[in-house]
């Protein structure tokens, strides 16, 4: 199938270059012209574990091009993916300005033939209807000039640009954005045509039988499908709850910390009951990103412009907030006094196997121990080696672990990354000032960080 997808972001260039591995021929459009000449050759603009070689062999077998040129890519695609930023606002609303430009272009343009346009950015609930006046709104526009230029009657919407909308909500983790691609819990569609959802059943079909799976003997993935609404409230109640799971055992491991339970056997202990499960149990200083934060925060505005109080929700926003200072909290029992001293990160990406940085822990960190005067360092495998230094003001970016440690009154452990099971730490804490560990993940072994040399502290534990 002939498909386009606007906007090559995680959910944009993930979605076209895996939908050209299983067969279809995709253009992907995206208005940054560095971008657009960077993806040509070959090179992700995102780092995203098994990206670059799947668009590599997508190039090379003429299933994928990349351009700036929206008219080419609704005049090549059947169906038509809107996969732009819908970034929060400062009143926790989504910014949906780039979602409009997108559906006013793509009706400027729909010239021939009946096209899916299909929501895969996170939107507002009750979006896709607006997508459709927005995209009716552009065919009105190119309508409007043609007659004035006098090459087209006005009276009604022509057959040749008949469309229907789908909402298409991604449920993607950054760092397995192409594993969760080829092996979903489930399809969601959203919309009222069964035309269109035929089309999506066809374009997914491959996935769905899971021919690129990583146990193809599964059974098939399903589809679900919905109204538009109701697919749209899937996305946000998804991240919500997992979200809100991850609060729960913050708050759960803060007790154990007073009570001198253990969190991570608690963790366990509840995990093991089906209706609870293990995943999204894991305590430490809090969630961030580019989706659980806006989300959450999208929710909760919603939820108050139709006149209800999301209490649970805002709860959970509220004990996100307060674990990120968890780890100060513990720097200051350790060393007592911050200023002067000097504190490593590890990891300062809000999780590993990604580059991105949107919201992460490790730069409230930095802010809050910048504020009281210590010396901040960090050393993250990804950010270390690209030397991305944007929005990293107040701290020192150390090309390896062991120069981290120099001279350091204390680690943290901020990105589980799994490279950090395995480095050298009876090294690294002799090369401290004070082999302090706050392990803000509970991911290393307390008895192995304290044969090493240091004096360890995670959360809850």
């Amino acid at each position: 199938m002939r498909v386009c997808v606007i906007g090559t972001g995680y959910v944009g260039l993930v979605t076209g270059a895996c939908l050209a591995h299983v067969g279809h021929d995709v253009i992907c459009i995206d208005n940054n012209e560095e971008k657009v000449k960077l993806m040509k050759s070959g090179q992700s603009p995102i780092f995203e574990p098994g990206l670059s070689e799947i668009m590599q062999a997508a190039i090379q077998s003429g299933k994928i091009e990349f351009s700036s040129d929206i008219a080419a890519g609704v005049a090549h695609g059947e169906i038509l993916f809107i996969a732009v930023g819908t970034p929060p606002l400062p009143t926790g609303e989504s910014d949906t300005r780039y979602v409009e430009a997108v559906a006013r272009s793509i009706g400027a343009n729909l010239t021939g033939g009946y096209k899916v346009v299909v929501n895969k950015s996170t939107v507002p609930i009750g979006s896709g209807d607006w997508v459709r006046m927005i995209v009716l709104d552009g065919i009105a526009e190119r309508q409007k000039q043609l007659v004035t230029a006098g090459s087209a009657p006005a009276e009604r919407l022509p057959e040749s640009a008949e469309f229907d909308v789908i909402s298409n909500p991604e449920f993607l983790r950054e760092g397995s954005a192409v594993y969760d691609t080829f092996n979903p819990d489930r399809i969601v569609l959203g919309g009222n045509s069964k035309k269109a959802i035929a089309l999506m059943e066809k374009l997914y079909s491959p996935i769905v039988e899971r021919k690129f799976a990583e146990n193809q003997s599964l059974p098939p993935v399903p589809i679900l499908s919905t109204d538009l609404s109701s697919a749209e409230m899937i996305k946000y109640a998804a991240n919500a709850f997992l979200a809100t799971k991850i609060s729960f055992i913050n708050e759960v491991a803060n007790i154990c910390d007073r009570v001198g339970a253990d969190v991570t056997q608690v963790a366990k202990g509840i995990g093991l009951d089906s209706r609870i499960g293990n995943k999204f149990l894991n305590a430490g200083i809090g969630w961030g990103g580019s989706c659980f934060p806006k989300d959450v925060s999208a929710l909760v505005h919603t939820a108050d412009d139709y006149g209800y109080e999301a209490q649970l929700l805002k709860a959970a926003v509220s004990v996100n907030e307060r674990q990120r200072l968890i780890a100060l909290e513990k720097l200051q029992q350790a060393l007592k006094i911050l200023k002067g001293k000097t504190v490593g990160l590890l990891g300062l990406t809000f999780k590993p196997d990604t580059d991105d940085l949107r919201d992460a822990p490790a730069l409230n960190l930095i802010e809050q121990l910048n504020r009281l005067g210590a010396k901040v360092k960090a050393y993250d495998p990804i950010i270390s080696q690209t030397g991305m230094r944007h929005g990293l003001s107040g701290v020192l970016v150390e090309t390896d672990a062991e120069r981290l440690a120099d001279g350091c009154d204390a680690l943290v452990l901020v990105t589980e990354w799994e490279q950090f099971s395995n480095l050298d730490y009876a090294k690294m804490a002799k090369l401290m000032s004070h082999p302090v560990m706050i392990d803000g993940r509970n991911f290393l072994d307390p008895e192995v960080m304290t044969r090493a040399g240091f004096q360890y502290i995670g959360v809850g534990r």
